[in-house]
């Protein structure tokens, strides 16, 4: 390890290898709020965050846990879940007057047609403006469960609209 007068040590958070300061910074200088998607092995969790000096202040927020309220039965591991998630956070941030937002994916591989991009497309279709290049959303029919089974397919449009219309 380096060590002398001229040796500086790393941030914390950056010799862990949780957050790219370069990535975060480009992303405060747009000054509008990110959606921040951050997937786990069996849920997606989406919030969307506003800088502040103090602390970030997170505005709207979603998880896949709460889709069974909605009756959404099926594994909250699967693209279709990610998209309802993404439209249950944009409707939420499109009641605080969120109109645009910037998509965080943090340190996470943004790979095409991934669930990442689920959760973006369930966002847009809410009515949130996030840039975007359309090529890297998933094809519908995986957006609606229909590789998965047709049984979810048909639970995936009635959860769906249930979030649209705003009933649980």
């Amino acid at each position: 390890m380096a060590t002398g007068p001229r040796y500086r040590v790393q941030f914390r958070r950056r010799r862990e290898g949780k957050t790219d300061y370069r990535y975060r910074l480009r992303l405060l200088k747009s000054r509008l709020p990110r959606a921040v998607v951050r997937k786990s092995l069996n849920n997606t969790i989406i919030q969307f965050v506003e800088y502040d000096p103090k602390g970030d202040k997170i505005l709207a927020t979603a998880s896949t846990l709460e889709l069974k309220k909605f009756g959404w039965d099926a594994s909250n591991s699967t693209t279709p879940a990610a998209y309802l998630v993404g439209l249950l956070a944009g409707k939420r941030a499109a009641k605080k007057e969120i109109s645009k937002a910037v998509l965080d994916v943090g340190l996470q591989k943004p790979t095409k047609g991934s669930k990442l991009f689920a959760s973006l497309k369930g966002i847009v279709d809410a009515g949130v403006a996030v840039p975007h290049d359309s090529s890297i959303l998933p094809s519908e029919e995986r957006l609606n469960g229909k590789h998965l089974d047709e049984n979810l397919a048909v639970k995936f449009e009635e959860v769906k609209n249930k979030i649209l219309k705003g009933e649980k």
